[in-house]
Protein backbone atom coordinates (compact mmCIF):
# COMPACT_ATOMS: atom_id res chain seq x y z
CA UNK A 1 0.00 0.00 0.00
CA UNK A 2 1.46 3.39 -0.72
CA UNK A 3 3.02 5.20 2.09
CA UNK A 4 1.95 8.28 3.28
CA UNK A 5 2.89 11.10 5.86
CA UNK A 6 0.91 13.75 7.63
CA UNK A 7 1.95 17.04 9.15
CA UNK A 8 0.63 18.43 11.83
CA UNK A 9 1.91 21.78 12.57
CA UNK A 10 -0.55 22.59 15.66
CA UNK A 11 2.57 24.34 17.21
CA UNK A 12 4.34 25.60 14.12
CA UNK A 13 7.48 24.06 12.11
CA UNK A 14 10.99 24.91 12.13
CA UNK A 15 13.84 23.06 10.20
CA UNK A 16 15.19 21.19 13.34
CA UNK A 17 12.15 20.29 14.39
CA UNK A 18 11.54 18.85 11.16
CA UNK A 19 14.55 16.39 11.60
CA UNK A 20 13.63 15.46 15.04
CA UNK A 21 10.59 14.36 13.99
CA UNK A 22 11.94 12.45 11.14
CA UNK A 23 14.71 10.91 13.62
CA UNK A 24 11.85 10.04 16.28
CA UNK A 25 9.20 8.45 13.01
CA UNK A 26 12.53 5.53 12.57
CA UNK A 27 15.09 7.66 9.95
CA UNK A 28 18.44 6.15 10.95
CA UNK A 29 20.30 8.63 12.31
CA UNK A 30 23.64 7.04 10.87
CA UNK A 31 22.32 7.35 7.33
CA UNK A 32 20.95 11.30 7.97
CA UNK A 33 24.91 12.05 9.36
CA UNK A 34 26.45 10.44 6.72
CA UNK A 35 24.50 11.83 3.88
CA UNK A 36 25.01 15.61 5.93
CA UNK A 37 28.88 14.82 5.80
CA UNK A 38 28.99 14.97 2.12
CA UNK A 39 28.26 18.18 2.40
CA UNK A 40 31.24 20.49 2.09
CA UNK A 41 31.29 22.56 5.44
CA UNK A 42 32.85 20.11 7.75
CA UNK A 43 34.24 21.89 11.20
CA UNK A 44 31.50 24.45 10.57
CA UNK A 45 28.54 22.71 12.03
CA UNK A 46 27.65 19.65 14.60
CA UNK A 47 24.39 17.87 14.86
CA UNK A 48 22.79 16.98 18.22
CA UNK A 49 20.42 14.64 18.81
CA UNK A 50 18.87 13.92 21.69
CA UNK A 51 15.28 12.40 23.81
CA UNK A 52 13.65 16.07 24.80
CA UNK A 53 10.08 17.04 25.67
CA UNK A 54 7.83 19.66 26.33
CA UNK A 55 5.02 19.64 28.37
CA UNK A 56 5.13 16.10 28.74
CA UNK A 57 4.98 15.14 25.32
CA UNK A 58 8.08 13.11 24.32
CA UNK A 59 10.10 12.88 21.32
CA UNK A 60 13.39 14.35 19.50
CA UNK A 61 15.51 17.26 19.69
CA UNK A 62 17.62 18.12 16.98
CA UNK A 63 19.80 20.95 17.25
CA UNK A 64 22.68 22.59 14.42
CA UNK A 65 25.30 23.77 16.63
CA UNK A 66 27.85 26.16 14.44
CA UNK A 67 31.28 26.24 14.94
CA UNK A 68 32.22 29.31 17.62
CA UNK A 69 34.38 30.12 14.41
CA UNK A 70 32.51 29.34 11.53
CA UNK A 71 32.10 31.69 8.48
CA UNK A 72 28.46 33.83 8.42
CA UNK A 73 28.40 34.05 4.70
CA UNK A 74 25.48 36.10 2.80
CA UNK A 75 24.93 33.15 0.16
CA UNK A 76 23.40 33.77 -3.55
CA UNK A 77 21.45 31.07 -4.67
CA UNK A 78 24.02 29.88 -6.94
CA UNK A 79 26.53 29.65 -4.03
CA UNK A 80 24.29 27.09 -1.95
CA UNK A 81 23.06 25.05 -5.35
CA UNK A 82 26.81 24.64 -5.72
CA UNK A 83 27.35 23.92 -2.57
CA UNK A 84 24.63 20.74 -3.01
CA UNK A 85 26.23 20.17 -6.33
CA UNK A 86 29.20 19.21 -4.71
CA UNK A 87 28.05 17.00 -2.33
CA UNK A 88 26.95 14.46 -4.96
CA UNK A 89 23.88 13.87 -3.18
CA UNK A 90 21.52 11.33 -5.02
CA UNK A 91 18.98 12.96 -7.97
CA UNK A 92 16.30 13.01 -6.04
CA UNK A 93 17.78 14.48 -2.87
CA UNK A 94 19.28 16.67 -4.87
CA UNK A 95 16.46 18.13 -6.37
CA UNK A 96 14.53 18.35 -3.36
CA UNK A 97 16.70 20.32 -1.97
CA UNK A 98 17.29 22.77 -4.60
CA UNK A 99 13.93 23.17 -5.37
CA UNK A 100 13.32 23.83 -1.71
CA UNK A 101 15.80 26.92 -1.65
CA UNK A 102 14.58 28.05 -5.77
CA UNK A 103 11.42 28.53 -3.81
CA UNK A 104 13.05 30.36 -1.13
CA UNK A 105 14.96 32.66 -3.54
CA UNK A 106 11.45 33.04 -5.48
CA UNK A 107 9.90 34.62 -2.65
CA UNK A 108 12.40 36.59 -1.59
CA UNK A 109 13.01 37.79 -4.76
CA UNK A 110 8.82 38.86 -4.71
CA UNK A 111 9.42 40.72 -1.94
CA UNK A 112 12.41 42.73 -2.62
CA UNK A 113 11.20 43.20 -6.27
CA UNK A 114 14.02 41.85 -8.16
CA UNK A 115 15.04 38.46 -9.32
CA UNK A 116 16.11 35.29 -8.04
CA UNK A 117 19.92 35.24 -8.97
CA UNK A 118 20.52 38.43 -7.24
CA UNK A 119 18.65 37.57 -4.05
CA UNK A 120 21.25 37.14 -1.18
CA UNK A 121 20.62 34.79 1.77
CA UNK A 122 21.04 35.80 5.26
CA UNK A 123 19.11 33.32 7.59
CA UNK A 124 18.40 31.03 5.21
CA UNK A 125 21.84 31.07 3.81
CA UNK A 126 23.53 30.29 6.95
CA UNK A 127 25.23 26.98 7.70
CA UNK A 128 22.55 25.51 9.96
CA UNK A 129 19.69 26.28 7.40
CA UNK A 130 21.43 24.38 5.17
CA UNK A 131 21.39 21.05 7.14
CA UNK A 132 18.36 21.79 7.89
CA UNK A 133 16.85 22.07 4.33
CA UNK A 134 19.39 19.53 3.18
CA UNK A 135 18.23 17.09 6.06
CA UNK A 136 15.19 17.31 4.92
CA UNK A 137 15.36 16.70 1.63
CA UNK A 138 17.13 13.35 3.09
CA UNK A 139 14.64 12.23 5.56
CA UNK A 140 11.98 12.85 3.21
CA UNK A 141 13.30 10.80 0.20
CA UNK A 142 14.38 7.78 2.95
CA UNK A 143 10.78 7.64 3.70
CA UNK A 144 9.73 7.83 0.31
CA UNK A 145 5.93 8.53 0.78
CA UNK A 146 3.52 9.03 -2.36
CA UNK A 147 0.87 11.28 -0.34
CA UNK A 148 2.50 13.70 1.91
CA UNK A 149 -0.75 15.92 3.94
CA UNK A 150 -1.29 18.45 6.15
CA UNK A 151 -3.38 20.36 8.64
CA UNK A 152 -3.28 24.07 9.07
CA UNK A 153 0.42 25.18 10.48
CA UNK A 154 -0.19 27.68 13.07
CA UNK A 155 2.11 30.55 12.58
CA UNK A 156 2.36 32.41 15.86
CA UNK A 157 2.09 36.01 16.79
CA UNK A 158 3.76 38.78 18.37
CA UNK A 159 7.26 40.19 16.66
CA UNK A 160 10.24 38.77 15.14
CA UNK A 161 13.74 40.22 14.16
CA UNK A 162 14.76 39.23 10.46
CA UNK A 163 16.85 41.17 8.11
CA UNK A 164 13.93 43.43 7.43
CA UNK A 165 14.23 44.77 11.08
CA UNK A 166 11.48 44.24 13.45
CA UNK A 167 8.34 42.90 11.86
CA UNK A 168 5.08 40.98 12.67
CA UNK A 169 5.01 37.21 12.51
CA UNK A 170 4.63 35.91 10.15
CA UNK A 171 7.93 36.67 8.49
CA UNK A 172 7.89 38.16 5.12
CA UNK A 173 9.20 35.16 3.18
CA UNK A 174 7.11 32.97 5.63
CA UNK A 175 4.00 34.76 4.39
CA UNK A 176 5.18 34.68 0.67
CA UNK A 177 5.76 31.00 1.15
CA UNK A 178 2.65 29.78 2.47
CA UNK A 179 -0.07 31.57 0.18
CA UNK A 180 -2.75 28.95 -0.66
CA UNK A 181 -1.82 26.71 2.38
CA UNK A 182 -4.53 27.18 5.65
CA UNK A 183 -2.99 28.64 8.27
CA UNK A 184 -4.01 30.04 11.98
CA UNK A 185 -2.46 32.65 13.69
CA UNK A 186 -1.93 33.73 17.39
CA UNK A 187 -1.95 30.44 18.98
CA UNK A 188 1.45 31.36 20.46
CA UNK A 189 2.71 34.80 20.89
CA UNK A 190 6.27 34.53 19.46
CA UNK A 191 7.32 33.30 15.82
CA UNK A 192 6.04 29.69 15.26
CA UNK A 193 6.65 28.67 11.82
CA UNK A 194 10.30 29.99 10.54
CA UNK A 195 11.18 30.16 6.60
CA UNK A 196 12.92 26.98 6.88
CA UNK A 197 10.47 25.43 8.17
CA UNK A 198 7.60 26.78 5.65
CA UNK A 199 9.54 26.18 2.71
CA UNK A 200 9.77 22.53 4.04
CA UNK A 201 6.27 22.05 4.04
CA UNK A 202 5.50 23.59 0.98
CA UNK A 203 7.78 21.42 -1.34
CA UNK A 204 6.97 18.24 0.76
CA UNK A 205 3.02 18.26 0.81
CA UNK A 206 0.97 16.66 -1.91
CA UNK A 207 -2.37 17.92 -0.77
CA UNK A 208 -3.80 19.88 2.05
CA UNK A 209 -5.58 17.96 5.30
CA UNK A 210 -5.07 13.83 5.53
CA UNK A 211 -5.23 12.04 2.82
CA UNK A 212 -7.90 9.73 1.66
CA UNK A 213 -8.26 6.49 3.69
CA UNK A 214 -4.68 7.55 5.83
CA UNK A 215 -3.94 4.88 8.19
CA UNK A 216 -1.23 6.07 10.59
CA UNK A 217 1.60 3.43 11.76
CA UNK A 218 3.92 5.69 13.74
CA UNK A 219 3.76 8.96 14.95
CA UNK A 220 6.89 10.90 15.78
CA UNK A 221 7.68 13.62 17.79
CA UNK A 222 10.14 16.84 16.93
CA UNK A 223 11.00 18.69 19.90
CA UNK A 224 11.00 22.90 19.56
CA UNK A 225 13.79 25.23 21.16
CA UNK A 226 11.27 27.46 22.70
CA UNK A 227 8.91 27.41 25.16
CA UNK A 228 5.47 28.23 24.61
CA UNK A 229 1.92 28.27 26.49
CA UNK A 230 1.18 24.82 24.70
CA UNK A 231 3.41 22.50 23.73
CA UNK A 232 6.27 23.57 21.07
CA UNK A 233 6.48 20.36 19.20
CA UNK A 234 5.98 18.99 15.62
CA UNK A 235 4.26 15.54 15.25
CA UNK A 236 4.47 14.16 11.79
CA UNK A 237 2.53 10.93 11.17
CA UNK A 238 3.96 8.17 9.09
CA UNK A 239 1.28 5.41 7.74
CA UNK A 240 -0.50 4.26 4.66
CA UNK A 241 -3.56 4.64 2.39
CA UNK A 242 -5.54 1.99 0.83
CA UNK A 243 -4.51 1.40 -2.60
CA UNK A 244 -8.26 1.46 -3.96
CA UNK A 245 -10.43 4.37 -3.59
CA UNK A 246 -14.14 2.91 -4.04
CA UNK A 247 -15.54 6.84 -3.52
CA UNK A 248 -14.35 10.30 -4.47
CA UNK A 249 -14.54 12.29 -1.58
CA UNK A 250 -15.29 16.19 -1.62
CA UNK A 251 -16.19 18.64 1.42
CA UNK A 252 -18.71 20.70 0.83
CA UNK A 253 -20.11 23.64 2.97
CA UNK A 254 -23.69 23.20 3.69
CA UNK A 255 -25.78 26.26 4.35
CA UNK A 256 -30.02 25.54 5.37
CA UNK A 257 -32.48 27.98 5.97
CA UNK A 258 -36.42 27.61 6.72
CA UNK A 259 -38.30 29.81 4.77
CA UNK A 260 -42.49 30.06 5.22
CA UNK A 261 -42.84 34.40 4.48
CA UNK A 262 -42.05 34.12 0.63
CA UNK A 263 -43.93 33.63 -2.59
CA UNK A 264 -43.56 30.02 -4.05
CA UNK A 265 -42.74 31.49 -7.59
CA UNK A 266 -39.68 33.34 -6.05
CA UNK A 267 -37.78 29.84 -5.68
CA UNK A 268 -36.76 29.22 -9.35
CA UNK A 269 -35.16 32.38 -10.03
CA UNK A 270 -33.52 31.76 -6.59
CA UNK A 271 -31.80 28.37 -7.44
CA UNK A 272 -31.04 29.59 -10.84
CA UNK A 273 -28.96 32.57 -9.20
CA UNK A 274 -27.57 30.19 -6.68
CA UNK A 275 -26.61 27.82 -9.54
CA UNK A 276 -25.03 30.32 -11.93
CA UNK A 277 -23.20 31.62 -8.91
CA UNK A 278 -20.97 28.22 -7.95
CA UNK A 279 -23.50 26.52 -6.29
CA UNK A 280 -22.81 22.47 -6.20
CA UNK A 281 -26.61 21.61 -5.32
CA UNK A 282 -29.72 23.40 -4.34
CA UNK A 283 -32.76 21.32 -3.40
CA UNK A 284 -35.61 22.06 -1.60
CA UNK A 285 -37.83 20.20 1.34
CA UNK A 286 -40.99 20.38 2.24
CA UNK A 287 -41.08 20.84 6.38
CA UNK A 288 -43.58 22.12 8.78
CA UNK A 289 -42.38 24.74 11.23
CA UNK A 290 -43.78 25.82 15.01
CA UNK A 291 -46.92 26.35 15.37
CA UNK A 292 -47.70 23.87 12.26
CA UNK A 293 -46.69 26.45 9.72
CA UNK A 294 -45.69 24.80 6.41
CA UNK A 295 -42.04 25.69 4.93
CA UNK A 296 -39.58 24.81 2.77
CA UNK A 297 -36.08 23.72 4.22
CA UNK A 298 -34.00 25.43 1.31
CA UNK A 299 -29.98 23.68 1.25
CA UNK A 300 -27.29 24.42 -0.71
CA UNK A 301 -23.63 22.64 -1.22
CA UNK A 302 -20.93 25.03 -2.32
CA UNK A 303 -16.92 25.35 -1.96
CA UNK A 304 -15.07 27.47 0.64
CA UNK A 305 -14.32 29.84 -2.34
CA UNK A 306 -18.02 30.33 -3.46
CA UNK A 307 -19.37 30.40 0.18
CA UNK A 308 -19.40 33.99 1.11
CA UNK A 309 -21.17 35.36 -2.25
CA UNK A 310 -23.70 32.42 -2.01
CA UNK A 311 -24.34 33.42 1.40
CA UNK A 312 -24.90 36.99 0.29
CA UNK A 313 -27.68 36.05 -2.53
CA UNK A 314 -29.33 33.65 0.00
CA UNK A 315 -30.11 36.92 1.76
CA UNK A 316 -30.62 39.22 -1.30
CA UNK A 317 -32.82 36.92 -3.20
CA UNK A 318 -34.99 35.29 -0.42
CA UNK A 319 -37.23 36.22 2.80
CA UNK A 320 -34.59 34.44 4.94
CA UNK A 321 -33.07 36.00 7.78
CA UNK A 322 -30.39 33.43 9.29
CA UNK A 323 -28.95 30.59 7.80
CA UNK A 324 -27.01 27.17 9.23
CA UNK A 325 -23.71 26.52 7.65
CA UNK A 326 -21.79 23.39 8.27
CA UNK A 327 -18.98 21.19 6.74
CA UNK A 328 -20.11 17.78 4.76
CA UNK A 329 -17.96 15.25 3.12
CA UNK A 330 -19.68 14.10 0.17
CA UNK A 331 -18.86 10.27 -1.09
CA UNK A 332 -19.34 9.77 -4.99
CA UNK A 333 -18.80 7.09 -7.12
CA UNK A 334 -16.37 7.46 -9.40
CA UNK A 335 -17.83 9.22 -12.48
CA UNK A 336 -16.92 9.73 -16.57
CA UNK A 337 -18.69 11.67 -18.69
CA UNK A 338 -18.53 10.94 -22.75
CA UNK A 339 -20.33 11.98 -25.94
CA UNK A 340 -21.58 8.96 -27.58
CA UNK A 341 -22.99 8.97 -31.39
CA UNK A 342 -26.62 7.57 -31.66
CA UNK A 343 -29.46 7.48 -34.40
CA UNK A 344 -30.50 10.66 -32.91
CA UNK A 345 -27.30 12.52 -32.72
CA UNK A 346 -24.36 12.70 -30.25
CA UNK A 347 -25.51 12.61 -26.31
CA UNK A 348 -23.69 12.61 -23.30
CA UNK A 349 -23.82 9.84 -21.32
CA UNK A 350 -22.56 10.11 -17.94
CA UNK A 351 -20.73 6.21 -16.34
CA UNK A 352 -20.22 5.85 -12.73
CA UNK A 353 -18.20 2.41 -11.08
CA UNK A 354 -19.35 0.83 -8.47
CA UNK A 355 -17.55 -0.26 -5.17
CA UNK A 356 -17.92 -4.13 -7.14
CA UNK A 357 -16.59 -2.97 -10.20
CA UNK A 358 -19.33 -3.09 -12.06
CA UNK A 359 -20.53 -0.15 -13.90
CA UNK A 360 -23.69 1.64 -15.20
CA UNK A 361 -24.54 4.85 -17.29
CA UNK A 362 -27.30 7.21 -18.21
CA UNK A 363 -27.57 9.79 -20.89
CA UNK A 364 -28.02 13.29 -19.72
CA UNK A 365 -31.06 15.20 -19.40
CA UNK A 366 -30.58 17.96 -21.81
CA UNK A 367 -29.47 16.09 -24.51
CA UNK A 368 -31.76 13.89 -24.18
CA UNK A 369 -34.54 16.47 -24.57
CA UNK A 370 -32.45 18.35 -27.35
CA UNK A 371 -32.52 15.36 -29.30
CA UNK A 372 -36.15 14.92 -28.98
CA UNK A 373 -37.27 17.96 -29.95
CA UNK A 374 -34.45 18.13 -32.96
CA UNK A 375 -35.87 14.92 -34.56
CA UNK A 376 -39.94 15.42 -33.65
CA UNK A 377 -39.54 12.95 -30.45
CA UNK A 378 -41.66 12.35 -27.48
CA UNK A 379 -38.92 12.59 -24.66
CA UNK A 380 -39.71 9.67 -23.09
CA UNK A 381 -39.52 7.60 -26.73
CA UNK A 382 -35.98 9.29 -27.25
CA UNK A 383 -34.79 8.35 -23.61
CA UNK A 384 -35.81 4.56 -24.77
CA UNK A 385 -34.22 4.75 -28.26
CA UNK A 386 -31.05 6.69 -26.66
CA UNK A 387 -30.96 3.84 -24.06
CA UNK A 388 -30.87 0.95 -25.82
CA UNK A 389 -28.51 2.19 -28.61
CA UNK A 390 -26.08 3.31 -25.51
CA UNK A 391 -25.95 0.05 -23.78
CA UNK A 392 -24.12 -2.37 -25.89
CA UNK A 393 -21.48 1.05 -26.82
CA UNK A 394 -21.18 1.37 -22.74
CA UNK A 395 -20.63 -1.62 -22.05
CA UNK A 396 -17.81 -2.58 -25.12
CA UNK A 397 -15.87 0.39 -24.37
Amino acid sequence: MPTALLYDCFSGISGDMHIGAMLDLGVPESMLRAQLSKLSLAGEFSLEVAPGSRMGITGTQATVRLAPDAARPHRHLANIVQIIDKAQFAAPIRRRAVGMFESLARAEAKIHGTTMDAIHFHEVGATDSIVDIVGAAVCLEHLNAQFVGCTPLELGGGMVRCEHGLMPVPAPATAELLTGIPCRYGGVNQEATTPTGAVIVKEAITQIDAPQGFTTERVGYGIGQKEFDIPNVLRVCLGHVAERQDYDVETNHQVECNIDDMSPEAFAPLLDTLFAHGARDVFMTPIVMKKSRPGTKLTLLCGQDALDELLALVFEHSTTIGVRVTQVEKRMLPRELRTVQTSLGPVQVKTVTLPGGSQRWKPEHDDVQDAAARNGLSYLDAAARIQREIDPQAKSE
